[in-house]
């Protein structure tokens, strides 16, 4: 949703204005027209000819062109800009803001700005706690200003807490947001997403190699178009940043049934993208299973299956969305499983695709609805083909 956007980025004299040079190219690789306004100090720790270079654009410090004496107006930069983002802001830059001093073309383009304003502090983790500091981010919220809060990790000084500038890729996320449309404002959506172990015994478990990527990236698509997301997660090393997000963390297929039909109820709709395990040792073993000579025998029995109790129970104003991992006649297996499951319609992934499937960024799908309708699309990140996934569901659904 940035594509076309005018961005002001404001970088103040912080040790984190390093980030700014990734920030500003991340802003132009989504399309965004991008000018830059560094205080004078910021100068003292990133180039004004590498923003310069990264923007495309000058770089605006002073209130007048030092080489021939234009102004740079504050007035018509503010009306410029889509979105005033200043990141990093430091201790000394929020004070001001929230006092209304106006000593710099930064700040005073700040006070003629018409658009929507974020703040990204970042400062050592005693300034940020300071009453004063926290004063201060209250004003600015209070004036309508978005707060990007910082992150807790390895600051300047060497101490570890909270203060640290978060990241460009979250910082634009952010801000695309906030510019999404919000088609799902008041929708409650369920998510599956990662493996189920299936224990053997105390250490030993089946799998599969599922990151739980492909159904991160749904919950923060749903969430960032202001869905309620309920996120029933198996075992993944992942992290769900929207606040939005209702995370439950779930080990087997049982559990993770369980969890799925005691919320489901409550819900709009549910996006089954988790790999629950097919079978489950029928004996889980209390005390580590030695090796012995002879092979190991493994009895196994069926899972639960949650797509297929789910599809059974939905009410006609409910939606429900499944995939298919599929090596060989993968359309007939999917239609069969969607018309099985009663979904409304399922995403296809294929085997055969390079750079797609369990463990990478990247994912390349097909939409097939019972009606017959069928969308493919090409190889894209994760979070581009979840954002389709639920526009889909947008489309077509709600």
């Amino acid at each position: 949703m940035l594509r076309g956007k005018k961005i002001i980025l404001g970088i103040t004299g912080s040790i984190a204005a390093y980030k700014a040079a990734s920030l500003v190219r991340l802003f132009v690789k989504q399309g965004v027209q991008v000018k830059v306004i560094m205080t004078p100090l910021a100068k003292e720790f990133i180039t004004p000819l590498t923003m310069a270079t990264l923007s495309n654009n000058p770089i605006l410090v002073d209130f007048f062109n030092p080489e021939n004496g234009d102004w740079n107006s504050h007035v018509d930069l503010g009306m410029w800009a889509d979105a005033l983002i200043i990141a990093p802001a430091t201790a000394n830059t929020l004070g001001k803001m929230a006092t209304g001093v106006a000593d710099n073309l930064l700040l005073t383009t700040y006070l003629s700005a018409k658009c929507p304003v974020f703040i990204a502090p970042a400062m050592d983790l005693d300034m940020f706690a300071h009453p004063t500091t926290k004063r201060n981010l209250q004003t600015l919220k209070s004036f309508g200003n978005q707060i990007i809060e910082p992150t807790v990790g390895e600051l300047a000084s060497g101490l570890e807490g909270k203060g640290r500038m978060e990241e460009p890729e979250n910082i634009v996320r952010y801000l695309d947001d906030f510019f999404t449309p919000k088609k799902m404002a008041g929708k409650k959506v369920l998510i599956t997403a990662g493996p189920t172990y299936e224990k053997v015994d105390p250490v030993r478990y089946l799998g599969n190699f599922s990151s739980g990527k492909m159904g991160f990236a749904l919950a923060e698509s749903c969430a960032r178009q202001g869905a309620e997301v309920t996120l029933i997660a198996g075992p993944v090393k992942l992290r769900a940043s929207h606040q939005n997000i209702n995370r439950i963390d779930v080990d087997s297929a049982e559990e993770m049934y369980k969890a799925v039909m005691s919320r489901f109820d409550k819900m709009d709709g549910a996006i089954l993208c988790a790999a629950v395990a097919d079978f489950t040792p029928i004996h889980k073993s209390k005390s580590k299973i030695k090796r012995e000579k002879e092979n190991l025998l493994l009895e196994l029995k069926p899972t639960k299956d949650i797509a297929a109790a789910i599809g059974k129970i939905k009410k006609g104003e409910q939606f429900v969305v499944g995939f298919a991992l599929e090596s060989e006649n993968e359309e007939q297996n999917a239609i069969d499983k969607m018309k099985r499951k009663n979904f409304d319609f399922i995403v296809l992934n294929s085997l055969q695709d390079h750079d797609t499937g369990f463990g990478f960024d990247t994912n390349k799908v097909s939409i097939i609805h019972p009606s017959g309708l069928k969308k493919y699309f090409e190889l894209k990140s994760k979070l581009n083909v979840a954002d389709d996934i639920v526009n889909e569901i947008n489309t077509l659904i709600f």
